[in-house]
């Protein structure tokens, strides 16, 4: 019921929006600014021939840098909250490291790997990275210490506490962490996306607007927001199936 009650809101807030995308395309009556009907159209005209193709790069992209952060900041993260002897070792590298914009280190990203799939692989990883370390960190150190006395009376390995105690605890502050990051990614994936590359949302968008192609332009955005809000949407479903005791 949850997961349907959600899609009915995203319905009604897309149904307002293009509403107000109507409103203000009749009213200013300009090119640069078509209406939603039109927009659509031309999405559903070109979307398997071309912005299908565009948009399997940008979430192949998204789906592998987000599975680097969390094979490598997962288990980072468990050990600083876990052992506070490798926290102090390894806080003062990651506290000065995670303030640097990493939009700004796309640049170096490219003189090491190259313009291909590699850099802009790894621009989505360092945005996600640091944000799964650090949540999955101080949802660890806020588990009482008391909770693991009893398991490690009764003989518990530490790949049990794991499992039964850490993970659970820690799951919810990890997907907000994902989700936060999420945003930010997208963001980012679709300026490297006009480097070095002919496919990718980013890239489709830029050369449509570099052709004055405004339909085109506007479709390759729907498309972009289309994505993020799956992303979104399927970050929501997972906590709910993942996190249902925590609902209210």
């Amino acid at each position: 019921m949850r997961v349907g009650r959600i899609i009915v809101s995203y319905l009604t807030a897309a149904a307002f929006l293009c509403m107000l995308w109507t409103c203000v395309a009749y009213i200013m009556e300009l090119p640069i600014v078509p209406p939603p009907s039109r927009v659509l159209s031309r999405l559903v005209l070109v979307f398997f021939d071309s912005i299908a193709v565009h948009g399997a790069y940008s979430l192949f992209r998204i789906g592998a840098g987000l599975l680097m952060a969390v094979i490598i900041g997962y288990p980072l993260g468990v050990l600083m909250g876990y052992c506070r002897r490798v926290d102090r070792i390894l806080s003062p590298f990651v506290y000065l490291t995670y303030p640097i914009p990493k939009i700004a280190l796309l640049p170096i990203l490219m003189l090491l790997t190259g313009i291909g799939e590699l850099s802009k692989i790894l621009m989505i990883f360092l945005i996600i990275v640091f944000q799964v370390v650090i949540a999955v960190r101080d949802g660890v150190r806020a588990i009482p210490s008391e909770t693991y006395f009893p398991l490690r009376s009764l003989g518990a390995s530490f790949g049990q506490i794991l499992r039964h105690v850490i993970f659970p605890a820690v799951l919810p502050k990890f997907i907000t962490a994902i989700r936060v990051a999420m945003a930010t990614a997208v963001s980012v994936l679709f300026f490297t996306e006009t480097f070095g590359t002919q496919y990718g949302m980013g890239y489709y968008i830029m050369d449509a607007w570099l052709r004055v192609n405004y339909l085109d332009m506007y479709a390759g955005i729907v498309t972009l927001s289309a994505m993020g809000l799956s992303l979104f949407g399927l970050i929501d479903c997972f906590e709910h199936f993942t996190c249902h005791w925590q609902e209210r």
